[in-house]
């Protein structure tokens, strides 16, 4: 039986979010509080692997791993050739071009080859230069990006922000956006051809919760008099299920599948049509 190896950040702020989303799609951790490498899951041919997030691209590219889960901007800074399975939607980030607030760049026709950029995404940063048909000196740093302006080593910086309340605070601006970001799960090309159908079990979980997010299903007894009633107020994404309920007056028990900005103004207009005895749970995954 073939084995899968998904890699996951070992810290982070995409770290627990990434495990969430694997013990959801049942995919439980059994080491994961041992800060073990390796962990195993409640699928005896499917382990869990630690790793830097920016590692992740070149691990699944290579096939450390087969599957992982990191963030655009890193598989690209990495120009790891991997298959993009899902947007996971969450982790949104922006790589921006920002200067100093006090600077004399506004905007990036203000930018001239003399000056300098620093950076910890040196090969976006330069597709990105190119493409503006500018040749400035990248600084490759690994932390503390936006200082480098203030003691004299850059002019401008290129910098991960999902809010630009950090770069504010840093007294940067926002020139330009580089690339937009999120998180997605990935994999390795030639696992993909070799462990199909386990790969694509994972993939299909997954799925499954992000379908099933900010869903409830709605769950009510309705007497038959009154369903044509509850049909017209009631959405949903596939049809209702009814069936019916063995009661002294005759009543059919219905369900459906609601977004849950629709639970609050629903279940008072069901109330009135005529529905009973509702009930509202959440849903984990939908397939």
């Amino acid at each position: 039986m073939m084995k899968i190896k998904i890699a996951i950040p070992s810290k982070g702020r995409i770290s627990e979010p990434s495990i969430n989303i694997l013990e959801k799609a049942g995919l439980g951790l059994i080491d994961k509080n041992n800060r073990k490498l390796i962990s195993k899951t409640f699928n005896d041919d499917i382990e869990v692997m630690f790793a830097r997030a920016s590692d992740i691209p070149e691990f699944v590219n290579d096939g450390v791993a087969d599957m992982g889960i990191t963030g655009v901007d890193l598989i690209q800074e990495s120009e790891s050739d991997v298959e993009e399975l899902l947007d996971l939607r969450f982790g949104q980030t922006k790589l921006v071009l920002a200067a100093p607030e006090d600077s004399d760049i506004n905007c990036v026709e203000d930018i001239t080859n003399d000056m300098k950029v620093a950076t910890e995404f040196p090969v976006l940063t330069k597709k990105y230069l190119n493409e503006k048909g500018l040749d400035l000196k990248i600084v490759k740093l690994s932390g503390s990006t936006e200082a480098a302006p203030f003691i004299g080593i850059a002019d401008l910086i290129t910098d991960l922000t999902s809010t630009g309340t950090t770069l504010k605070m840093n007294h940067l601006e926002i020139i330009d956006t580089i690339l937009e970001s999120t998180i997605k799960l990935i994999a390795n090309h030639k696992s993909l051809e070799e462990k199909r159908e386990l790969i694509e079990s994972v993939s299909t979980s997954i799925k499954g919760v992000l379908d099933a997010d900010r869903k409830k299903l709605i769950m009510m007894n309705v007497y038959s008099d009154d369903l044509d009633k509850v049909k017209d107020v009631m959405p949903s994404m596939g049809g209702l299920t009814i069936s019916e309920v063995l009661s002294d007056k005759k009543t059919v028990a219905v369900q459906a599948v609601i977004d849950e900005k629709e639970v609050f103004e629903l279940v008072n207009d069901l109330r009135n049509a005529g529905a009973h005895d509702i009930l509202v749970v959440p849903i984990e995954r939908i397939i």
